[in-house]
């Protein structure tokens, strides 16, 4: 039997680098794209080219022949600190859709069998976010559309570009949207964190009965689904007859208050817990699984608490690390 071949783009990131790893155990020959190598780890690919996806060129030379899988995850991207404070809208708009509309459009010349998609729930509108006990996030809901963010509208965009191509062009899409994966290897510092490695920083080199900072008053909700649970989901998704787009999320929906305190708990240290301004995003937000179950009869089942243990472990590993180096 022939060896099935892939193509994963943002493979030097945090889901993509999981993400290789996760194809080869399968038994997959990967090739990888990113501006950068994985930071935390080598990567697993067969083969890792080094390039700009907003160049056409380096599409056109990635897309060599008509692979079996690809996968889309490159964008310019980060946490709340990143993506909410309006410093990199123009950047963030403009990177990923020169990104996706050259991987539409060349995956479609080179005769690929499917793409994945990965969006994210930013998509969804502000107006049915602002109760943080009830948020509305069920797929059907992101019309009449009002993202958050910039980065939400151009993953909004992105979806409706793939699906045009799926309709007038027959290429095989695959769209998931994306809430808050976390884990091992994953940003931690520098302002690109998402909330639980900014936390899990913040814990780890807090001072015993110190205390960490948390932007707004800490109640605004959220739920985090740990990166083996959104790489099964994505598989299951390519393995489907399903386009999408669908939730890839936890439905354990927590404040972040009660996420630092978990943090803290598996840390076994207990701080005090100081509330600052910052960038905040929408008041709440939680993954709408009913689609999910119905369309793939599965749906993520690892606690909350149990992923963050696993990414508490190795962010203090990081931290304590950085502090030989000084």
């Amino acid at each position: 039997m022939e060896q099935k071949t892939s193509l994963v783009c943002g493979a030097g990131g945090f889901i993509g680098s999981h993400l290789v790893k996760r194809l080869k155990y399968e038994g997959f020959w990967v090739r990888g794209v990113d501006l950068k190598y994985p930071e935390f780890s080598k990567t697993a690919a067969d083969d890792f080219v080094i390039g700009d996806l907003r160049d056409q060129g380096v599409c056109q030379k990635i897309l060599d022949r008509p692979f079996d899988e690809v996968y889309q995850l490159a964008a310019d991207m980060g946490g709340a600190g990143y993506i909410f404070t309006g410093e990199h809208d123009a950047d963030v708009m403009h990177n990923s859709a020169q990104i996706n509309l050259n991987m539409a459009y060349y995956g479609t010349k080179a005769g690929i069998k499917k793409i994945f998609f990965s969006s994210s729930a930013c998509i969804y509108p502000a107006y049915n976010q602002t109760d943080p006990e009830n948020p509305k996030c069920s797929e059907d809901s992101a019309y009449p559309a009002a993202p958050d963010s910039e980065y939400g509208w151009e993953k909004l965009f992105s979806e409706r570009l793939y699906l045009a191509f799926h309709r007038n062009h027959g290429l095989n899409v695959k769209i998931a949207r994306f809430h808050n994966i976390f884990g091992p290897e994953g940003t931690w510092k520098g302002g690109r964190e998402k909330a639980p490695a900014a936390i899990c920083r913040k814990v780890a080199e807090a001072p015993e009965y110190g205390e960490i900072e948390i932007w707004g008053d800490g109640k605004q909700t959220r739920s985090f689904l740990f990166i083996d649970e959104c790489l099964e989901g994505v598989r299951r998704l390519m393995d489907s007859d399903f386009l999408g787009p669908v939730n890839i999320g936890s439905e354990e929906m927590v404040a972040i208050n009660q996420l630092a305190e978990m943090a803290m708990r598996v840390a076994d240290k207990p701080l005090q817990v100081k509330h600052i301004n910052g960038p905040l995003g929408v008041r709440g937000r939680n993954s709408d699984n009913k689609l999910i179950r119905s369309k793939l009869n599965w749906e993520p089942g690892l606690r909350l608490e149990d992923g963050l243990r696993k990414t508490y472990q190795w962010i203090a590993e990081q931290v304590s690390k950085s502090r030989l180096w000084f």
